[in-house]
Protein backbone atom coordinates (compact mmCIF):
# COMPACT_ATOMS: atom_id res chain seq x y z
CA UNK A 1 0.00 0.00 0.00
CA UNK A 2 1.51 3.30 -1.11
CA UNK A 3 0.38 6.83 -0.31
CA UNK A 4 1.71 10.26 -1.12
CA UNK A 5 2.79 13.10 1.11
CA UNK A 6 -0.55 14.84 0.57
CA UNK A 7 -2.33 12.31 2.78
CA UNK A 8 -0.53 13.77 5.79
CA UNK A 9 -0.99 17.41 4.75
CA UNK A 10 -4.30 17.66 6.59
CA UNK A 11 -5.24 18.64 10.12
CA UNK A 12 -5.91 14.98 10.85
CA UNK A 13 -3.55 13.45 8.29
CA UNK A 14 -1.97 11.15 10.86
CA UNK A 15 -5.39 9.61 11.45
CA UNK A 16 -5.68 8.92 7.71
CA UNK A 17 -2.38 7.03 7.86
CA UNK A 18 -3.63 5.05 10.85
CA UNK A 19 -6.68 4.06 8.82
CA UNK A 20 -4.44 2.84 5.99
CA UNK A 21 -2.55 0.78 8.57
CA UNK A 22 -5.89 -0.57 9.82
CA UNK A 23 -6.71 -1.70 6.28
CA UNK A 24 -3.33 -3.41 5.91
CA UNK A 25 -3.79 -5.24 9.22
CA UNK A 26 -7.35 -6.32 8.49
CA UNK A 27 -6.37 -7.71 5.08
CA UNK A 28 -3.20 -9.40 6.30
CA UNK A 29 -0.90 -7.21 4.22
CA UNK A 30 1.95 -6.95 6.71
CA UNK A 31 4.82 -9.19 7.71
CA UNK A 32 5.00 -11.27 4.53
CA UNK A 33 6.61 -11.07 1.05
CA UNK A 34 4.85 -8.73 -1.35
CA UNK A 35 3.10 -6.80 1.43
CA UNK A 36 4.25 -3.40 2.61
CA UNK A 37 3.18 0.03 3.80
CA UNK A 38 5.18 2.57 1.79
CA UNK A 39 4.76 6.32 2.36
CA UNK A 40 6.14 8.17 -0.68
CA UNK A 41 8.09 11.09 0.77
CA UNK A 42 8.20 14.55 -0.74
CA UNK A 43 11.98 14.81 -1.05
CA UNK A 44 14.93 12.47 -1.22
CA UNK A 45 16.22 11.14 2.12
CA UNK A 46 13.36 12.46 4.26
CA UNK A 47 13.31 8.93 5.67
CA UNK A 48 17.04 8.93 6.38
CA UNK A 49 16.97 12.37 7.99
CA UNK A 50 14.20 11.28 10.35
CA UNK A 51 15.96 7.98 11.09
CA UNK A 52 19.08 9.92 12.11
CA UNK A 53 17.25 12.12 14.62
CA UNK A 54 16.53 15.25 12.58
CA UNK A 55 13.27 15.68 14.50
CA UNK A 56 12.86 17.98 17.51
CA UNK A 57 11.92 15.21 19.93
CA UNK A 58 14.03 12.18 18.99
CA UNK A 59 17.55 10.78 18.77
CA UNK A 60 18.44 8.16 16.17
CA UNK A 61 15.84 5.44 15.47
CA UNK A 62 13.04 7.57 16.96
CA UNK A 63 14.14 7.24 20.58
CA UNK A 64 12.65 10.15 22.48
CA UNK A 65 14.83 12.85 23.98
CA UNK A 66 12.91 12.58 27.27
CA UNK A 67 13.72 8.86 27.59
CA UNK A 68 16.22 8.79 30.44
CA UNK A 69 18.13 5.70 29.33
CA UNK A 70 18.60 7.05 25.81
CA UNK A 71 19.59 10.54 26.93
CA UNK A 72 22.06 9.12 29.46
CA UNK A 73 23.66 6.99 26.74
CA UNK A 74 24.25 9.99 24.49
CA UNK A 75 25.49 12.11 27.38
CA UNK A 76 28.13 9.49 28.16
CA UNK A 77 29.20 9.25 24.50
CA UNK A 78 29.37 12.99 23.90
CA UNK A 79 30.57 14.10 27.33
CA UNK A 80 28.02 16.90 27.70
CA UNK A 81 24.70 17.28 29.58
CA UNK A 82 21.64 17.03 27.31
CA UNK A 83 18.16 18.47 27.70
CA UNK A 84 15.19 16.14 28.15
CA UNK A 85 12.87 18.76 26.71
CA UNK A 86 11.71 18.34 23.08
CA UNK A 87 12.71 21.15 20.77
CA UNK A 88 10.49 23.41 18.68
CA UNK A 89 8.64 22.16 15.61
CA UNK A 90 9.09 24.35 12.53
CA UNK A 91 5.85 26.37 13.09
CA UNK A 92 6.85 26.83 16.74
CA UNK A 93 10.25 28.15 15.61
CA UNK A 94 8.62 30.87 13.54
CA UNK A 95 6.26 31.85 16.35
CA UNK A 96 9.15 31.97 18.81
CA UNK A 97 11.21 34.13 16.43
CA UNK A 98 8.41 36.68 16.12
CA UNK A 99 8.01 36.67 19.91
CA UNK A 100 11.75 37.24 20.39
CA UNK A 101 12.32 33.89 22.10
CA UNK A 102 14.35 32.42 19.23
CA UNK A 103 17.29 34.53 18.11
CA UNK A 104 19.07 32.47 15.43
CA UNK A 105 18.37 29.76 12.86
CA UNK A 106 20.62 27.59 10.69
CA UNK A 107 18.69 26.38 7.63
CA UNK A 108 20.14 24.06 5.03
CA UNK A 109 18.55 22.59 1.94
CA UNK A 110 15.14 24.16 2.54
CA UNK A 111 13.52 27.28 1.10
CA UNK A 112 11.03 28.00 3.88
CA UNK A 113 10.24 31.50 2.59
CA UNK A 114 8.66 29.88 -0.47
CA UNK A 115 7.47 26.45 0.65
CA UNK A 116 6.13 26.93 4.18
CA UNK A 117 2.57 28.05 4.94
CA UNK A 118 1.54 31.63 5.70
CA UNK A 119 4.46 33.20 3.84
CA UNK A 120 3.94 36.62 5.44
CA UNK A 121 4.39 35.13 8.92
CA UNK A 122 7.45 33.10 7.86
CA UNK A 123 9.21 36.13 6.36
CA UNK A 124 8.38 38.21 9.42
CA UNK A 125 9.89 35.50 11.63
CA UNK A 126 13.11 35.32 9.59
CA UNK A 127 13.44 39.11 9.63
CA UNK A 128 13.15 39.09 13.44
CA UNK A 129 16.19 36.82 13.84
CA UNK A 130 19.49 38.27 15.00
CA UNK A 131 21.30 35.67 12.89
CA UNK A 132 20.06 33.61 9.95
CA UNK A 133 22.53 31.22 8.31
CA UNK A 134 21.53 29.38 5.13
CA UNK A 135 23.46 26.46 3.66
CA UNK A 136 22.30 25.65 0.13
CA UNK A 137 23.38 24.90 -3.42
CA UNK A 138 21.54 27.88 -4.99
CA UNK A 139 20.33 31.27 -3.88
CA UNK A 140 16.67 31.06 -2.86
CA UNK A 141 13.88 33.21 -1.46
CA UNK A 142 15.17 32.28 2.02
CA UNK A 143 18.84 33.08 1.35
CA UNK A 144 17.76 36.60 0.36
CA UNK A 145 16.96 37.12 4.04
CA UNK A 146 20.10 35.46 5.42
CA UNK A 147 23.02 37.16 7.15
CA UNK A 148 25.37 34.39 6.03
CA UNK A 149 25.07 32.00 3.07
CA UNK A 150 27.27 28.89 3.02
CA UNK A 151 27.78 27.23 -0.42
CA UNK A 152 26.87 23.57 -0.07
CA UNK A 153 27.20 20.53 -2.33
CA UNK A 154 24.67 18.49 -4.30
CA UNK A 155 24.22 14.74 -3.93
CA UNK A 156 26.62 13.86 -6.74
CA UNK A 157 29.36 15.81 -5.00
CA UNK A 158 29.52 14.19 -1.56
CA UNK A 159 29.83 10.92 0.32
CA UNK A 160 27.21 9.59 2.72
CA UNK A 161 23.99 7.62 2.84
CA UNK A 162 20.38 7.94 1.74
CA UNK A 163 17.55 5.84 3.17
CA UNK A 164 14.40 5.18 1.17
CA UNK A 165 10.85 4.21 2.11
CA UNK A 166 11.68 0.49 2.31
CA UNK A 167 14.25 1.32 5.06
CA UNK A 168 17.14 0.61 2.71
CA UNK A 169 20.29 2.51 3.68
CA UNK A 170 22.25 3.19 0.50
CA UNK A 171 25.84 4.40 0.13
CA UNK A 172 26.41 7.49 -2.03
CA UNK A 173 29.84 8.25 -3.48
CA UNK A 174 30.86 11.55 -5.15
CA UNK A 175 30.97 11.53 -8.95
CA UNK A 176 32.40 15.05 -9.22
CA UNK A 177 33.98 17.61 -6.89
CA UNK A 178 31.90 20.49 -5.50
CA UNK A 179 32.21 23.51 -7.83
CA UNK A 180 33.97 26.74 -6.93
CA UNK A 181 33.98 27.47 -3.21
CA UNK A 182 31.21 24.97 -2.45
CA UNK A 183 31.93 22.44 0.29
CA UNK A 184 30.31 19.20 1.41
CA UNK A 185 27.88 19.28 4.32
CA UNK A 186 30.34 17.18 6.34
CA UNK A 187 33.14 19.70 5.81
CA UNK A 188 30.96 22.71 6.59
CA UNK A 189 29.43 21.31 9.78
CA UNK A 190 32.63 19.84 11.23
CA UNK A 191 34.63 23.00 10.52
CA UNK A 192 31.90 25.18 11.97
CA UNK A 193 31.85 23.01 15.09
CA UNK A 194 35.61 23.38 15.49
CA UNK A 195 35.33 27.14 15.05
CA UNK A 196 32.79 27.15 17.89
CA UNK A 197 35.21 25.28 20.12
CA UNK A 198 34.20 21.64 19.71
CA UNK A 199 36.02 19.09 17.56
CA UNK A 200 33.61 16.25 16.78
CA UNK A 201 36.55 13.96 16.06
CA UNK A 202 35.18 12.55 12.80
CA UNK A 203 37.73 11.88 10.07
CA UNK A 204 35.15 11.37 7.31
CA UNK A 205 31.41 10.56 6.88
CA UNK A 206 32.00 6.84 7.49
CA UNK A 207 33.12 7.68 11.03
CA UNK A 208 29.75 9.35 11.62
CA UNK A 209 27.97 6.13 10.61
CA UNK A 210 30.25 4.16 12.91
CA UNK A 211 29.09 6.31 15.84
CA UNK A 212 25.46 5.87 14.81
CA UNK A 213 25.99 2.11 14.84
CA UNK A 214 27.60 2.22 18.31
CA UNK A 215 24.76 4.23 19.82
CA UNK A 216 21.74 2.79 17.98
CA UNK A 217 20.68 -0.87 18.34
CA UNK A 218 18.64 -0.80 15.11
CA UNK A 219 21.80 0.22 13.20
CA UNK A 220 24.31 -1.87 15.16
CA UNK A 221 25.62 -3.72 12.10
CA UNK A 222 25.68 -0.82 9.65
CA UNK A 223 28.98 0.39 8.19
CA UNK A 224 30.01 1.88 4.87
CA UNK A 225 31.96 -1.30 4.12
CA UNK A 226 28.88 -3.48 4.61
CA UNK A 227 26.48 -1.27 2.66
CA UNK A 228 28.16 -1.95 -0.69
CA UNK A 229 25.97 -1.52 -3.77
CA UNK A 230 22.88 -3.27 -2.42
CA UNK A 231 22.53 -1.41 0.89
CA UNK A 232 20.96 -2.74 4.08
CA UNK A 233 17.42 -2.54 5.40
CA UNK A 234 17.20 -1.65 9.08
CA UNK A 235 17.03 -3.04 11.70
CA UNK A 236 20.53 -4.41 11.10
CA UNK A 237 21.94 -6.92 13.62
CA UNK A 238 25.53 -6.56 14.91
CA UNK A 239 26.70 -9.23 12.44
CA UNK A 240 25.28 -7.25 9.48
CA UNK A 241 22.08 -9.27 8.99
CA UNK A 242 19.37 -6.88 7.84
CA UNK A 243 15.55 -7.08 7.83
CA UNK A 244 13.87 -7.09 4.39
CA UNK A 245 10.46 -7.76 5.97
CA UNK A 246 9.24 -6.14 9.19
CA UNK A 247 6.82 -7.82 11.62
CA UNK A 248 7.27 -11.33 10.25
CA UNK A 249 7.36 -12.63 13.83
CA UNK A 250 4.89 -10.28 15.51
CA UNK A 251 4.56 -6.66 16.51
CA UNK A 252 5.10 -5.00 19.88
CA UNK A 253 7.39 -6.70 22.36
CA UNK A 254 5.44 -8.60 25.00
CA UNK A 255 2.11 -8.56 23.14
CA UNK A 256 2.83 -9.82 19.65
CA UNK A 257 -0.27 -8.23 18.16
CA UNK A 258 -0.92 -4.91 16.48
CA UNK A 259 -3.40 -2.41 17.83
CA UNK A 260 -6.22 -1.24 15.55
CA UNK A 261 -7.08 2.45 15.75
CA UNK A 262 -10.78 3.32 16.16
CA UNK A 263 -11.01 6.79 14.64
CA UNK A 264 -14.14 8.89 14.08
CA UNK A 265 -14.32 11.51 11.33
CA UNK A 266 -12.83 14.87 12.30
CA UNK A 267 -13.30 18.05 10.24
CA UNK A 268 -10.42 19.91 8.57
CA UNK A 269 -8.93 23.09 9.94
CA UNK A 270 -11.18 25.23 7.76
CA UNK A 271 -14.14 24.64 5.48
CA UNK A 272 -15.81 26.43 2.60
CA UNK A 273 -18.46 29.02 3.44
CA UNK A 274 -20.37 31.85 1.76
CA UNK A 275 -17.35 34.18 1.76
CA UNK A 276 -14.81 31.55 0.73
CA UNK A 277 -16.84 28.98 -1.24
CA UNK A 278 -14.04 27.00 -2.89
CA UNK A 279 -11.40 24.65 -1.48
CA UNK A 280 -7.87 25.18 -2.77
CA UNK A 281 -5.61 22.13 -2.93
CA UNK A 282 -1.91 22.82 -3.44
CA UNK A 283 0.62 20.31 -4.75
CA UNK A 284 3.34 19.75 -7.33
CA UNK A 285 3.52 19.56 -11.11
CA UNK A 286 5.27 16.80 -13.04
CA UNK A 287 7.64 19.25 -14.71
CA UNK A 288 9.11 20.75 -11.51
CA UNK A 289 10.59 19.49 -8.27
CA UNK A 290 9.52 20.86 -4.89
CA UNK A 291 10.13 24.64 -4.76
CA UNK A 292 11.52 24.65 -8.32
CA UNK A 293 14.87 25.97 -7.06
CA UNK A 294 16.69 23.38 -9.17
CA UNK A 295 14.31 22.62 -12.03
CA UNK A 296 13.69 26.28 -12.90
CA UNK A 297 17.41 26.36 -13.79
CA UNK A 298 17.01 23.53 -16.33
CA UNK A 299 15.22 22.82 -19.59
CA UNK A 300 12.16 21.95 -17.51
CA UNK A 301 11.38 25.65 -17.48
CA UNK A 302 10.62 25.43 -21.20
CA UNK A 303 8.11 22.66 -20.45
CA UNK A 304 6.40 24.75 -17.78
CA UNK A 305 7.50 28.41 -17.63
CA UNK A 306 4.73 29.56 -15.28
CA UNK A 307 1.83 28.26 -13.21
CA UNK A 308 -1.95 28.42 -13.44
CA UNK A 309 -5.07 27.72 -11.40
CA UNK A 310 -7.08 24.64 -12.35
CA UNK A 311 -10.86 25.11 -12.08
CA UNK A 312 -13.85 22.94 -12.98
CA UNK A 313 -16.02 24.17 -15.93
CA UNK A 314 -19.06 24.57 -13.66
CA UNK A 315 -17.20 26.87 -11.28
CA UNK A 316 -15.67 28.81 -14.17
CA UNK A 317 -19.07 29.32 -15.81
CA UNK A 318 -20.58 30.56 -12.53
CA UNK A 319 -17.86 33.22 -12.42
CA UNK A 320 -17.99 34.07 -16.15
CA UNK A 321 -14.37 33.01 -16.52
CA UNK A 322 -12.75 31.88 -19.77
CA UNK A 323 -9.59 29.86 -20.38
CA UNK A 324 -6.50 31.97 -19.67
CA UNK A 325 -8.29 34.74 -17.76
CA UNK A 326 -6.23 36.30 -14.99
CA UNK A 327 -7.90 35.59 -11.65
CA UNK A 328 -7.44 36.67 -8.06
CA UNK A 329 -7.42 33.86 -5.50
CA UNK A 330 -8.07 35.12 -1.96
CA UNK A 331 -8.04 33.27 1.36
CA UNK A 332 -8.31 34.50 4.93
CA UNK A 333 -4.53 35.22 4.87
CA UNK A 334 -3.86 36.92 1.56
CA UNK A 335 -4.35 36.85 -2.20
CA UNK A 336 -2.45 35.96 -5.37
CA UNK A 337 -3.01 36.39 -9.11
CA UNK A 338 -2.48 33.84 -11.88
CA UNK A 339 -4.24 32.64 -15.06
CA UNK A 340 -7.03 30.08 -14.89
CA UNK A 341 -7.10 26.78 -16.75
CA UNK A 342 -10.53 25.19 -17.08
CA UNK A 343 -10.52 21.40 -16.76
CA UNK A 344 -12.66 18.54 -15.54
CA UNK A 345 -9.54 16.92 -14.00
CA UNK A 346 -10.61 18.60 -10.78
CA UNK A 347 -13.89 18.27 -8.90
CA UNK A 348 -16.38 21.11 -8.81
CA UNK A 349 -15.97 23.16 -5.67
CA UNK A 350 -12.19 22.73 -5.70
CA UNK A 351 -9.28 24.55 -7.35
CA UNK A 352 -5.64 23.50 -7.63
CA UNK A 353 -2.26 25.13 -8.10
CA UNK A 354 1.39 24.42 -7.22
CA UNK A 355 4.14 26.38 -5.42
CA UNK A 356 7.06 26.08 -7.87
CA UNK A 357 7.22 29.78 -8.78
CA UNK A 358 8.15 32.40 -6.17
CA UNK A 359 6.45 35.16 -8.14
CA UNK A 360 3.08 33.46 -7.57
CA UNK A 361 3.63 33.08 -3.79
CA UNK A 362 0.96 30.41 -3.41
CA UNK A 363 1.70 29.84 0.26
CA UNK A 364 0.53 33.34 1.12
CA UNK A 365 -2.90 31.71 1.11
CA UNK A 366 -2.10 28.88 3.53
CA UNK A 367 -2.90 29.35 7.22
CA UNK A 368 -1.51 27.91 10.43
CA UNK A 369 -3.73 24.82 10.50
CA UNK A 370 -1.52 21.74 10.82
CA UNK A 371 -1.64 18.05 11.69
CA UNK A 372 -2.39 17.82 15.41
CA UNK A 373 0.22 15.07 15.87
CA UNK A 374 3.08 16.04 13.54
CA UNK A 375 2.61 19.80 12.86
CA UNK A 376 2.66 19.05 9.10
CA UNK A 377 0.85 22.04 7.50
CA UNK A 378 -2.62 21.57 6.04
CA UNK A 379 -1.78 22.37 2.42
CA UNK A 380 -4.73 20.43 1.02
CA UNK A 381 -7.72 22.27 2.52
CA UNK A 382 -7.66 26.07 2.09
CA UNK A 383 -10.95 27.96 1.79
CA UNK A 384 -10.70 30.57 -0.99
CA UNK A 385 -12.72 32.79 -3.25
CA UNK A 386 -11.85 33.29 -6.93
CA UNK A 387 -12.81 36.20 -9.17
CA UNK A 388 -11.59 37.74 -12.37
CA UNK A 389 -8.62 39.98 -11.60
CA UNK A 390 -10.22 42.78 -13.62
CA UNK A 391 -13.56 42.52 -11.79
CA UNK A 392 -14.50 45.34 -9.46
CA UNK A 393 -13.25 44.68 -5.89
CA UNK A 394 -15.98 43.32 -3.70
CA UNK A 395 -17.91 41.74 -6.57
CA UNK A 396 -20.01 38.95 -5.12
CA UNK A 397 -18.60 35.51 -5.81
CA UNK A 398 -21.15 32.85 -6.63
CA UNK A 399 -20.73 29.65 -4.65
CA UNK A 400 -20.34 26.40 -6.54
CA UNK A 401 -23.38 24.14 -6.49
CA UNK A 402 -23.38 21.44 -3.83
Amino acid sequence: MLWGLGVTEHRHGSDAVRLIVNLALLTGNVGRPGAALLPLRGQNNVQGSSDMGALPDTYTAYRRVDDEATATQFEAAWGVPLSRRPGYTIPQMFDAAVAGDLRAMFIFGEDVAQTDPDTTHVVRALEHLELLVCQDIFMTETTKLAHVVLPASAFLEKRGTFTNAERRIQLVQPAVDPPGQARTDFDILTKLSRALGHDMGFSDPSAVMDEVARLTPDFAGVSFARLGRRGLQWPVAPDGTDTPILYADGFLVGRGRARLAALPYKPPGEEADAEFPLILVTGRRLEHYNAGTMTRRTGNLALMPSDWLEMHPVDAADRLLAEGDLVTVRSRRGEIELPVRITDRIEAGHVFTAFHFPEVRTNLLVGDSADVDTSCPEYKVIAVTVRGARDEPGLATVAAPA
